[in-house]
C-alpha cells in the first residue's frame, strides 16, 4: 500500500520533517512493508523553509542581516533541490519578524524590513531564479521600503537624502529612484505566500488591523496609516505601481505592497504555494491513504492551513484521509467537508501541555499506530 504522510510542524514541539518521521514509524509497526513517503508541508508561515528543503532533498543557508531594530541577525533560508533547483525559500520573519523585538521595543514606526530585502539578495547571490517568500509573523510596518532599500532602491526626501529606517519616514518621501535596483529582480519570478487580504492603508489596512499587535499606540497607527498612504502614492507616480488596494497589499505592514511595486511579485495562498511547488498532485498519484497533522484541528483549519490544502488534495485524487492534532475541536461536518476522514487527538490520556509537548513524538507514533490499526479493521472488514 501506498501511503503519503504530509504534516505541518507542530509548534513548540516537532517541526514538519519530524511530525512525519514520527507517523512513519507509527504506521510500519502495523505495515512494515508500506510504501510511504513523508512529504513535509507548510503554509508560508513559520517551518516553511525547512518543510520544502527536506520535501526536495535541498540544503539549508544561513546570512547575517539587518534584524528590525537595525542590529544584525542570523537569518536562515533554503535552495530547493530536486526538479526545484533554482528556487529559494525564506521566511520574512526570520529577517524582520516580531519574535525579534523585545516587547519592551516593539515600534512599527521604526522597526525595518531591510533584513528581508538582504535575505532576497543572498538567495539570488546562490544562484536563486526563483524567490518563494512567506511574509507572516512581520514586526514592521514599512511597506516594504527597507527591503527596496537593500535591493538598491533609493527612497528621498525632498532634500534628496535617503529616507532613514521605518514606517513613519515614509511621511517625508519625496521620490523614488529605481536605478540602481538589482537587475536580477527583472528575471526572478517572485512568489509571496500570504493569505492576508487587507489593502495598503485604511480601516481594514495594514496599520489599523496589524499596528497594536506590533507595538502602536491609535495615535502611532493614525500616523502610520497616513505615511503608507503617502507612499502608496509614490509608488504610483515613480513607479506606475497602482498596488496599494490590490488585496494582501497590506500583508506584513505592506511588504505586499512593496513586493508588488519593487520585484513584480505575485500574491499567492500559503498553502496552494507550498503543495504547487511540491508538484502534490503528482505525489498523491495511487496513494491510498494519506496522513497529515497540525497542532489543531478546529474551524480554522479550512483557511488558508496546509492540513486543509492537503486533505482537499487527497480527496480529488481518491485517497482517504488520517488528521492527527494535539486537539481536535473542528465537528465532523466540517472535517467531512475538508475531506478528513478521521481525526484523532494524540493526547492519550490526562496531561498538562508541557508533558503533551515533551512526549510528542512517542504521542505521534503510537497514535498513528491505532489509526492503521482501525483502517486495517476497516479494510478486513469491507472484504
Amino acid at each position: 500500500m501506498y501511503i503519503v504522510v504530509a504534516p505541518q510542524s507542530l509548534k513548540g514541539s516537532l517541526d514538519a520533517p519530524e511530525v512525519g518521521e514520527a507517523i512513519a514509524a507509527g504506521i510500519r509497526r502495523v505495515w512494515p512493508d508500506a510504501d510511504i513517503r513523508v512529504v513535509p508541508v507548510a503554509d508560508g508561515g513559520e517551518g516553511t523553509v525547512r518543510a520544502l528543503v527536506a520535501a526536495t532533498g535541498g540544503t539549508l543557508h544561513h546570512a547575517r542581516v539587518t534584524g528590525p531594530l537595525g542590529e544584525p541577525v542570523d537569518a536562515e533560508y533554503g535552495m530547493l533541490g530536486g526538479n526545484r533547483a533554482g528556487t529559494a525559500v525564506i521566511e520574512m520573519s526570520a529577517a524582520s519578524g516580531l519574535p525579534l523585538v523585545p516587547l519592551e521595543r516593539r515600534d512599527p514606526r521604526v522597526t525595518t524590513t531591510r533584513g528581508t530585502g538582504e535575505l532576497m539578495r543572498a538567495a539570488l547571490d546562490a544562484g536563486g531564479q526563483r524567490l518563494l517568500i512567506g511574509i507572516g509573523g512581520s514586526a514592521t510596518n514599512d511597506g516594504g521600503a527597507g527591503m527596496a532599500q537593500a535591493l538598491g532602491a533609493r527612497l528621498l526626501d525632498d532634500q534628496g537624502n535617503a529616507l532613514p529606517a521605518g514606517g513613519a519616514a515614509l511621511a517625508h518621501l519625496a521620490r523614488i529612484d529605481t536605478s540602481g535596483l538589482d537587475p536580477r529582480l527583472k528575471d526572478a519570478a517572485v512568489q509571496v505566500a500570504s493569505d492576508v487580504t487587507n489593502p495598503l492603508c485604511g480601516p481594514e489596512g495594514a496599520s489599523a488591523v496589524y499596528g497594536l499587535q506590533k507595538g502602536a499606540t491609535p495615535e502611532m497607527v493614525a500616523e502610520l496609516d497616513a505615511a503608507l498612504a503617502h507612499y502608496g502614492e509614490l509608488l504610483k507616480r515613480d513607479l506606475g505601481a497602482d498596488v496599494a488596494n490590490v488585496p494582501g497589499a497590506g500583508a506584513a505592514g505592506g511588504l505586499g505592497a512593496g513586493l508588488l511595486a519593487f520585484a513584480h511579485a505575485q500574491l499567492v495562498p500559503g498553502a496552494q504555494l507550498v503543495l504547487e511547488t511540491l508538484d502534490f498532485a503528482h505525489i498523491l498519484d495511487g496513494a491510498a491513504l494519506v496522513f497529515t497533522a497540525e497542532g489543531q484541528l478546529d474551524s480554522q483549519t479550512a483557511y488558508g492551513k496546509a492540513v486543509g490544502a492537503v486533505a482537499t488534495a487527497a480527496r480529488k485524487a481518491g485517497a482517504r484521509v488520517v488528521a492527527l492534532a494535539g486537539s481536535v475541536t473542528a465537528d465532523d461536518a466540517a472535517l467531512q467537508t475538508l475531506g478528513i476522514d478521521a481525526a484523532l487527538s494524540i493526547v492519550s490520556g490526562p496531561m498538562t501541555l508541557e508533558e503533551s509537548m515533551e512526549h510528542t513524538s512517542q504521542l505521534l507514533a503510537d497514535t498513528a499506530a491505532r489509526a492503521t490499526r482501525l483502517v486495517a479493521l476497516g479494510m478486513g472488514m469491507s472484504k
